[in-house]
């Protein structure tokens, strides 16, 4: 199965297409040109690996939470891809796909939700499969959800953003801190392969982003 993956919940432009065994991958720090250089990437990336969109058998994004443009980006291009070709998409959980790829044991995902807060989520990977402990949420990251026992490793630009509160929030229960993992779009291929495997990839029209949160900035008086 070729499946192209793409990762832009940060602003880092990550994409990834799987052929079989192998991957090929793109990554650049784009910052706000995502929505300008993504569909010139696409096109390089799968004139890299001897493909055309019509090779592609499905489309995998990530879904967030993260940066609300980047989502929309992601989101967007997979829909138009996959709805040109009559293609399923998978949506993944970018904080799943951050504890993807820091692969580490137990993973506390965590990126800067800006506005005082995090998006955070825990997870615990068994016999290599990743298990959800705390779901997606939004708090500040003094009123993080604490995960059970210790063992754990902060992971994702959350930590860099908010690592004091953060660090003196979880105690004990963190073993390490590794700010500098970032979600990226190999990760979001490898947990979609197996989804897609079982059936689980939906219509274009159906794959919304997930934002966790309806605002990306105070008011003047909440200031």
């Amino acid at each position: 199965m070729n499946i192209l993956a793409i990762e832009t919940a940060t602003e880092v432009l990550s994409l990834a297409l799987g052929t079989g065994a192998r991957v090929h991958e793109t990554t650049l720090a784009a910052g706000a040109r995502q929505a300008e250089l993504i569909l010139g990437e696409i096109d390089a990336l799968l004139r890299r690996a001897g493909l055309g969109v019509r090779n592609l058998d499905a489309i995998a994004f990530g879904a967030g939470p993260g940066s609300f443009t980047g989502l929309r980006i992601a989101c967007g291009v997979a829909q138009g891809i996959a709805a040109a070709r009559v293609l399923p998409v998978l949506a993944v959980g970018t904080l799943e796909a951050l504890a993807e790829a820091s692969g580490v044991k137990r993973a506390i995902a965590c990126l800067d939700a800006r506005m005082g807060e995090v998006y955070h989520a825990a997870f615990e990977r068994r016999d290599g499969t990743l298990h959800e402990i705390i779901p997606a949420g939004l708090d500040r990251p003094d009123a993080l959800p604490l995960p059970p026992g210790e063992g754990w490793t902060g992971c994702g630009p959350g930590f860099a953003a908010h690592r004091a509160a953060l660090v003196a929030r979880l105690g004990a229960r963190l073993e390490a801190v590794r700010a500098e993992v970032l979600p990226t779009a190999a990760a979001v291929l490898r947990l979609a392969a197996p989804r897609l495997a079982a059936g689980e990839g939906s219509d274009p029209e159906r794959a919304v982003p997930v934002y966790l949160r309806e605002r990306v900035a105070l008011k003047t008086a909440e200031r």
